[in-house]
């Protein structure tokens, strides 16, 4: 008996010796940065072994078919980019928390249905992707405590409003929450003061809020394939505002610019490639239909 235990141990040891070899292989340095990347390699889980790599400041694994974060994730107290983009990751480990240096969380296209509250605690994260995970639906009320958060995708998922802690975020410049089923933004979007870019492509909104004209810092709004059938005459003073958006929506009012030189041009180009302007034009023909009707 001694014997078969102790030869599963050394068969044990050399197979561990031997994937640790094949992992190292694997490490990359990058401006100083020691790199972890594996791409479409079969990597269903990650061995324990890993943890003798914990000096290591990115995870780049990609296409591998990974299905779960490991829970010694913790020993990696290094790590500054976690990027598992386009596996099969299921859920974020609770002890993804114990991470206070990570700086960029990036699980984009895996199978994720939560998001639990510990990962508030990743104080230093500044960049978090979870697009196209389908089924995620909404975010934990701590999330707001992400101090250092500046970009945010949300996109392709199934989000029926935007969360008010996403709101509450006091630092976040740039929002994706296209592609999902939003019905309507919230009243006090005008909170977010320091985004600057916010896509909203492919929902279902019927309208925009007044306040989206307080947002003072938002420079690039991009509304495409909604339902809005008007926009906000106060959206005119967004002197703000360089590039936004209104292609595919069912707008009440046929406007079309008169720097157009040919009929021959698609009208929704207006709305795409001189949305400024034809948001401009736009309000103030709104205005000329009002005090029309009025008389």
């Amino acid at each position: 008996m001694w014997f078969m235990s102790w030869f599963r141990l050394s068969v044990g040891v050399w197979e561990d010796r031997a994937v640790l070899a094949q992992l190292k292989q694997k490490l990359q340095t990058e401006d100083g940065r020691l790199i972890l990347r594996i791409e479409q390699e079969e990597w269903k889980t990650l061995p324990g072994c890993l943890v003798q790599l914990s000096q290591v400041h990115e995870w780049q694994i990609h296409r591998t078919g990974l299905q779960k974060i490991p829970h010694f994730i913790t020993r990696f107290q290094n790590l500054l980019v976690l990027d598992l983009s386009r596996n099969g990751v299921t859920e974020i480990p609770r002890e993804i928390g114990k991470l206070t240096r990570l700086r960029e969380l990036l699980l984009s296209y895996n199978r994720i249905q939560f998001v639990p509250e510990e990962l508030s605690s990743c104080e230093s994260l500044e960049r978090l992707e979870l697009a196209m995970n389908r089924d995620l639906n909404q975010l934990p009320d701590q999330f707001r405590n992400l101090k250092k958060l500046q970009h945010l995708d949300l996109s392709m998922n199934d989000f029926t409003c935007m969360p008010d802690c996403v709101v509450g975020l006091p630092v976040l410049q740039w929002l994706d929450m296209g592609g999902n089923r939003l019905q309507h933004l919230p009243e006090d979007i005008h909170r977010m003061e320091t985004l600057h870019t916010l896509w909203l492509q492919r929902n279902q909104l019927e309208k925009l809020p007044d306040n989206i004209s307080s947002m003072k810092s938002l420079d690039t709004l991009v509304l495409s394939s909604n339902r809005l059938t008007d926009i906000p005459p106060l959206m005119e003073d967004m002197s703000n505002l360089r590039f936004v958006n209104f292609r595919d929506n069912p707008l009440s009012l046929d406007v079309r610019l008169s720097c157009r030189k040919t009929k021959a041009e698609d009208d929704e180009d207006d709305r795409e490639m001189f949305g400024r302007e034809f948001m401009q034009l736009y309000i103030q023909e709104s205005r000329k239909r009002a005090v029309l009707n009025m008389h």
